[in-house]
């Protein structure tokens, strides 16, 4: 079990990742938080859940929760640098889901509710699953024991 913790916190990044990834789970973290929780002019779980249900995603309160969770709660593990891999893994998928689901029929850009915005933080949650945490994280600190 030491190994398998080892494992996953282990990271071979230096300051970038650190960088990288505070601020990206902060944004993850606020649109998480306009899922679960209707802050930041968000609709909350049940509002979310029925634009869900209404793109197929059924069931729609469900697939809230989860797109929620892995925002905010991925976001948050991104910010403290703990288990950083996993949880970029589950941010990517989530990432790449709303590319699927949302927004590549609307095309690259943000002015039309393209998919430039999901494909950066998927990038960028990629780039995590490889990298790990940076120096500064509760993963480096794992790690080293």
């Amino acid at each position: 079990m030491a190994s398998f913790i080892q494992n996953i916190t282990n990271t071979t990044s230096g300051i970038a990742s650190t960088i990288l990834r505070i601020p990206v789970g902060l944004i993850l973290m606020a649109h998480g938080a306009q899922k679960l929780f209707a802050m930041f002019g968000g609709y909350g779980l049940e509002g979310t859940g029925q634009f869900m249900a209404s793109l197929g995603l059924e069931p729609g309160y469900l697939m809230a929760l989860l797109a929620g969770s892995a925002e905010f709660f991925g976001g948050a593990a991104l910010v403290i640098g703990l288990l950083v891999r996993p949880a970029s893994a589950v941010i990517a998928f989530t990432m790449l889901m709303a590319i699927i689901a949302v927004h590549i029929s609307n095309g690259l850009f943000m002015a039309n509710n393209g998919y430039e915005y999901a494909l950066t933080l998927l990038v960028v949650a990629v780039s995590l699953v490889f990298s790990g945490a940076g120096s500064y994280s509760v993963d480096k600190a794992l790690s080293a024991k």
